[in-house]
């Protein structure tokens, strides 16, 4: 069966790490981005199956780049994984047409979960924040 292709959005070099460790058996990581804006260049250029991306980015937010990529690539699934568990972060990103909402202190036991999940055409909502949802 095909991998998955991934891009990965995040600010910090050291969540990125971890994503790709977590990541590197079940997935193609196409490219790592620092920022909103780069991940958008990086989506143009690859056309991932998934985008696993942040809320708080420099340059453009991860909110502010999920609207963007809604039109940009449709197809598209888009992940947050993310420290936010405020209901107002988790529906705004649910209104960009996310598949799924992780908080990054779950993150080891849920990812290649929710990326099933997100895959097979549902969503994936990190059961800490579910009933609020």
């Amino acid at each position: 069966m095909k991998k998955p292709t991934v891009i990965l959005a995040d600010d910090h070099t050291l969540v990125l790490e971890g994503f790709r460790r977590l990541l590197e058996t079940h997935c193609d990581l196409l490219a790592t981005v620092g920022d909103g804006q780069a991940l958008l260049h990086a989506v143009t250029q690859h056309r991932p199956d998934i985008v696993i991306l942040d809320i708080s980015m420099p340059v453009m937010n991860g909110i502010d780049a999920a609207r963007a990529l809604r039109a940009q690539s449709p197809s598209t699934k888009l992940v947050f994984v993310t420290m936010p568990a405020d209901p107002a972060y988790i529906r705004a990103a649910f209104q960009t047409g996310a598949s799924g909402y992780i908080l990054k202190q779950s993150l080891g036991d849920e990812l290649t979960q929710a990326l099933q999940t997100v895959l097979r055409g549902h969503t994936y909502v990190t059961p800490l924040i579910a009933k609020d949802v």
